[in-house]
């Protein structure tokens, strides 16, 4: 009897160390668990975010569509417009006038046609057969000196040329001018101013002596044309 009750202490007591050792492995299993979820979240939360890297490197993503601004998908180039000079050269100030006004109203650059030996009222006296002007226009060859020059030339596309009608034709300074540059590939366009002479065939001369550059139809002025009628012919011309 004493015997059994001692038997069965003893297997209590077992049982509570049984007990005892079940629990204490369950703890730690649940504490195993808590730190592997801790750490599993800390790793996520570094882990570099592919929209952050993407945006750091703008260059490697673009949106679709999007184009380079070096280099425009589908742009369309504007042509330029036409540079333009006035070339003039004027004894009495009467080509000068129409020069300005067509400059200004093209917005073109100016340039006046100077002899480095200016003509003076005696030189101008078509009714003396020796008289500079007549001694010139007599001579196909003459080729009055120019002072100064044009400089880059080659930037201009549109050349006008304005002059006085002496003898019916243009003054031989014109022909030195021509003759001084390359043409090749510009638009010349000769205008010029009289009393009472038509523009006829005054660029006819010129023409020769341009090489290959495009010529469109001159026109003659009275003195003291007005600005509407110079930006009229202009114009019409269609130069750009």
């Amino acid at each position: 009897m004493k015997m059994k009750k001692i038997v069965r202490i003893l297997l209590a007591a077992v049982m509570v160390l049984s007990l005892a050792a079940c629990a204490g492995d369950n703890k730690t299993a649940e504490n195993g668990s808590t730190i592997g979820s801790s750490q599993s979240s800390t790793e996520e939360s570094q882990t570099p975010d592919s929209s952050a890297a993407s945006s750091e490197t703008g260059s490697e993503s673009k949106p679709s569509g999007e184009t380079s601004e070096s280099n425009p998908a589908g742009s369309v180039s504007k042509p330029e417009e036409s540079k333009i000079l006035v070339a003039y050269f004027s004894a009495t100030n009467n080509t000068e006038g129409v020069a300005q006004k067509l400059a200004e109203g093209l917005d073109a650059d100016l340039y006046e046609i100077t002899p480095e030996q200016p003509y003076t009222n005696e030189d101008l006296d078509y009714g003396n057969s020796e008289s500079r002007t007549s001694v010139e226009m007599n001579d196909p060859d003459a080729r009055p000196a120019i002072s100064g020059s044009v400089e880059n030339m080659e930037q201009y596309d549109v050349v006008f040329i304005g002059y006085p009608i002496w003898w019916g034709e243009a003054p031989r300074i014109m022909s030195t001018f021509i003759e001084s540059y390359d043409f090749s590939g510009k638009t010349l366009v000769a205008f010029c101013t009289s009393a009472s002479s038509g523009f006829g065939s005054s660029d006819l001369a010129l023409r020769s002596s341009a090489g290959k550059a495009t010529w469109l139809d001159g026109h003659r002025f009275a003195a003291g044309a007005s600005a509407d009628d110079v930006l009229a012919w202009a114009n019409g011309l269609a130069i750009n």
